[in-house]
């Protein structure tokens, strides 16, 4: 049988103060209270081996120590290394991170918002793309007016679309750097495995590598869509296959489609890249495990989590912040002069 555990009520009684100031001390109001009365309620609670309530004290400071993290998918190493610099610096602020996870749903992201605002978080931090759906835009901008009216903060790692301090990766600029160095490499025929095309992070980065061909004068690729994911770039790659086209460099949105791409590749004999060169975009840490190794457009994913919780936790003031972080292009085993 579990110890019964003291009340407040118990501590305000044996250090002689009211209730009132009992609940000031502990739960960290923003009245003050006297040295003396203060120290007292202090002893008193720890001879007594009291433990404050989160929601009082919460609802005492009008916030709690906790940081939300909405991320798409926890899975994709994508968003793991983002989640990896958020709690870094939430904790060495010592912060508790709350993650969850929107599977991708829009409405599931305003879910997380608004209960997060119900736990009075001091700050979230929102990663992933935004959706050319306006409604969805919409209803997600009012749950954040209505999160930072009552004193919490926001920050995206995505597009700045929604009025608050984001870090947003250089999508477009990255695939058409990439472009151009592909068809460096002598590549003239390409293909490119899209993501959703109602996710703005896909268009920005097909629009870019298509505007880096057109630079080099190369006509624009076939586009097969899929899912942001392993099987959703294995499934595009089989579909580009049994077209017959005849791409010989294939670029991926995503290195996690690049990795699905490659094993639908190597399934069909197609040898990388003797036969077609492939080619990603984030630089994911499980790369350094693939073979041949990929190539793509690195982008510092922990420093832009590191970078929008600091963002959200430095106090900032009323103009909403964009933080540009660049992708740098790098050639791998994976792409070959054509």
């Amino acid at each position: 049988m579990s110890a019964r555990q003291v009340t407040l009520a118990e501590v305000a009684k044996q250090a002689g103060v009211s209730l009132a100031t009992a609940s000031r001390v502990l739960n960290g109001s923003t009245r003050q209270v006297s040295g003396e009365l203060s120290d007292r309620v202090l002893h008193t609670a720890e001879q007594l081996g009291y433990v404050p309530n989160a929601s009082a004290q919460a609802l005492a400071r009008n916030s709690s120590s906790l940081v939300g993290l909405v991320v798409h998918d926890i899975t994709d190493p994508y968003f793991s290394c983002i989640a990896a610099g958020v709690t870094r610096v939430a904790e060495e602020a010592g912060l508790v991170v709350v993650l969850g996870t929107t599977g991708r749903r829009p409405e599931r992201e305003v879910e997380l918002l608004s209960t997060l605002r119900a736990h009075r978080a001091r700050a979230v931090v929102l990663a992933g793309s935004r959706t050319t759906d306006r409604a969805s835009q919409s209803r997600l901008a009012a749950e954040i007016d209505a999160f930072t009216e009552q004193g919490g903060r926001v920050a995206c790692v995505s597009q700045a679309k929604l009025g608050t301090d984001t870090v947003v990766p250089g999508n477009r600029a990255g695939g058409r750097a990439l472009a151009r160095a592909l068809t460096e490499l002598g590549h003239k025929k390409f293909a490119v495995l899209g993501g959703p095309s109602e996710l703005v992070v896909a268009r920005d980065r097909l629009a870019g590598f298509k505007a880096g061909l057109a630079d080099a004068g190369v006509t624009p690729p076939v586009v097969f869509n899929g899912a942001f994911t392993r099987d959703g770039g294995y499934a595009a790659a089989m579909e580009l296959l049994a077209s017959k086209s005849r791409a010989t460099c294939v670029f991926a949105v995503t290195d996690v489609m690049a990795m699905g791409a490659m094993a639908a590749l190597r399934e069909r004999g197609v040898r990388v890249p003797e036969d077609m060169s492939i080619a990603g975009f984030d630089d994911i840490p499980t790369l350094r495990d693939t073979v041949p190794a990929l190539s793509t457009v690195r982008l510092p994913l922990e420093e832009m989590g590191e970078i929008a919780a600091g963002l959200v936790l430095d106090g900032g003031g009323d103009e909403a912040r964009t933080v540009r972080v660049a992708g740098e292009v790098v050639l791998r085993a994976s792409t070959a002069h054509n």
